[in-house]
């Protein structure tokens, strides 16, 4: 089988073997396992690995290199209207040439892909949304119309479209999924954590407006005016990093929060198990791995409620969930800080729930969408 991968993900290409951010390859190593010949259309734009890149496992691959784009200003618009017949032209060779067609979604190469895979009614194809489904999420037209083809059955023949959360009232193709990262073998006993010892919580995203590092900050900030015993550690990189840096150094905060920058998984793994809370509160997720991966090592998830994070937190049974207003989620923690009992509840919830979604059973659930 030559299965073909229509990504927006950047890639590089060391000594022949091609890789790409850790998460995204982890998964499609899953994937690959069970086919004889990888295609991947791709923006090969990495020129060294970093401690979130991971090479294919996968010896046969065609790599199919194409540009980057966005129609964000004018020069911007300019460039996409010359790379984007480039780009459906590259899509559509390799389409043609595929035996299973999988797009990743959403993003501008997902689009044009979603759009080209119509012209392939007989061919077998998978979509993977890794963003909100929710059907009433506020999202940019781009993101909206991937989900209305990718949702319309005679436009997506022979696909399945793998999204995160249960929704109601969707088309037959539209399967309800989940991403994993530890195994069965990793279901270890964890220690409890008493609420008596240093408080420790963690962030661990891209340091980006839409992760909203700063307010995970803001909360640490506002309960340590009442507990002088707690830390924030605050793993990944981006775009807001110096902006962090700056304010924690102006808010005299340098002793309670730290920045570690991008981390290896077992770096990340060892931080979940000696902390009590991981903090996300992004304004946009998918199925944020982050959440289950806290869970899966007792370390309690204070989230947004975007996506199906609620879902995922069972409506604050595993975990607790922002309002986004900073008193009033400063308030629901400091409820669970002061008593161990429900602390202790909510995380025995959360573990027992995370398991349940082991890298063995992805495995499963992939070999057996490929069979069908």
């Amino acid at each position: 089988m030559k299965f073909l991968i229509i990504t927006h993900v950047p890639h590089g290409n060391e000594d022949g073997r091609f890789f790409a951010y850790a998460p995204f390859v982890r998964e499609m190593n899953i994937w690959a396992k069970y086919i004889d010949e990888l295609i991947i259309v791709a923006p090969l734009t990495l020129k060294e690995k970093t401690s979130i890149s991971f090479n294919y496992e996968k010896q046969r691959i065609k790599f199919i290199p194409i540009n980057e784009f966005n129609a964000i200003g004018v020069q911007s618009k300019f460039n996409a209207i010359r790379e984007v017949p480039k780009i459906v032209f590259a899509i559509y060779k390799a389409m043609k040439e595929a035996n299973h067609i999988h797009l990743r979604c959403p993003g501008n190469i997902g689009l044009l892909g979603c759009i080209v895979q119509i012209f392939f009614p007989n061919k077998i194809k998978t979509a993977k949304y890794a963003g909100n489904w929710d059907p009433d999420a506020k999202q940019p037209l781009s993101y909206r119309v991937q989900k209305w083809i990718l949702s319309n059955t005679f436009l997506t023949r022979k696909m399945q479209v793998l999204v995160y959360g249960t929704w109601q009232n969707q088309s037959k193709n539209i399967k309800s999924f989940f991403t994993a990262t530890y195994s069965e073998e990793d279901k270890i006993s964890i220690e409890d954590k008493n609420l008596q010892d240093e408080i420790k919580f963690i962030f661990v995203g891209t340091l980006s407006k839409g992760k909203n590092p700063l307010y995970a900050i803001k909360i640490v900030e506002e309960i340590a005016k009442s507990y002088s015993n707690i830390s924030l550690e605050i793993f990944g990189n981006g775009q807001l990093f110096h902006a962090l840096e700056k304010y924690i150094e102006t808010k005299k905060l340098k002793h309670i929060i730290f920045l570690k920058g991008n981390q290896k998984l077992d770096i990340i793994k060892t931080a979940y198990i000696k902390s009590h809370f991981l903090i996300l509160p992004s304004k946009s997720e998918g199925w944020p791995k982050v959440v289950a991966e806290a869970m899966f090592w007792k370390c309690l998830p204070i989230a947004t409620q975007v996506s199906c994070v609620s879902n995922m937190l069972d409506h604050g049974n595993r975990g607790i969930l922002l309002s986004e207003n900073i008193d009033k989620d400063v308030d629901s923690i400091k409820k669970v800080l002061i008593d161990q009992i429900e602390y202790n509840r909510r995380i025995k919830n959360a573990i027992n729930w995370s398991r349940n979604f082991t890298i063995d059973k992805f495995d499963q659930e992939i070999k057996t969408l490929l069979k069908q």
